[in-house]
């Protein structure tokens, strides 16, 4: 390799981390509680200087990009596939499990898009993207069950998402043991009313 080539790599090298420093204290702020926290703030959490930030990042819609494929990276890391051979009892406890470790997890992200999300096409696209992958999830998982019943899964699927969780979480004060067995109890009675309506 020459002298011009380490050159090139070093510097690609650094700005690679820099991009990455400024991706992590957008996600250390929000995870701290700040839902709207400013590029002044970002640069600063980050050590770099406002002109690095803007450097890398054309506008706020660019970081919103980078910050939402983090939180997608590290939702697939924490993922772990579930059995469709499991029992239905297993299967939905599994998936409950999963689902509110997960939850837990997204939590301060899902706060701050919602803030944001009015005014931001990006983060409307990562909620899309979000819902797509439990509605396909809950489609494999309990296929079975559903047999091509669109209006059940999307009752799944709606359940299953960041809402009705703060809502048991934050707005009923809920701990997350009671919020899951309510997330079960749902799921499980949804898909039994589908059971109940093929023997009417």
């Amino acid at each position: 390799m020459t002298s011009g080539q380490q050159r090139v790599d070093g510097r690609t090298a650094r700005s690679e981390r820099t991009r990455n420093a400024i991706v992590d204290a957008h996600l250390q702020l929000i995870g701290e509680g700040d839902l709207r926290p400013t590029a002044d703030r970002i640069a600063k959490t980050a050590g770099v200087s406002l002109r690095a930030l803007w450097s890398h990042f054309a506008d706020m819609e660019a970081l919103f990009t980078a910050s939402g494929k983090r939180v997608l990276e590290v939702r697939d890391a924490a993922h772990r596939p579930i059995s469709p051979a499991l029992p239905l009892p297993e299967r939905i406890d599994a998936y409950c499990r999963q689902r509110a470790r997960l939850l837990e997890q997204i939590g301060p992200t899902a706060k701050a898009a919602a803030v944001k999300e009015p005014f931001s096409e990006t983060l409307r696209r990562y909620r899309r993207m979000h819902v797509q992958r439990v509605r396909d999830e809950l489609a494999a998982l309990f296929a079975d069950e559903l047999r091509g019943n669109d209006e059940l899964l999307d009752a799944l699927t709606a359940v299953s998402m960041w809402p009705t969780w703060s809502t048991w979480r934050e707005n009923m004060d809920l701990s997350v043991n009671a919020a899951r067995a309510r997330l079960n109890r749902t799921i499980t009675a949804l898909l039994a009313s589908r059971s109940a309506a093929e023997f009417r």
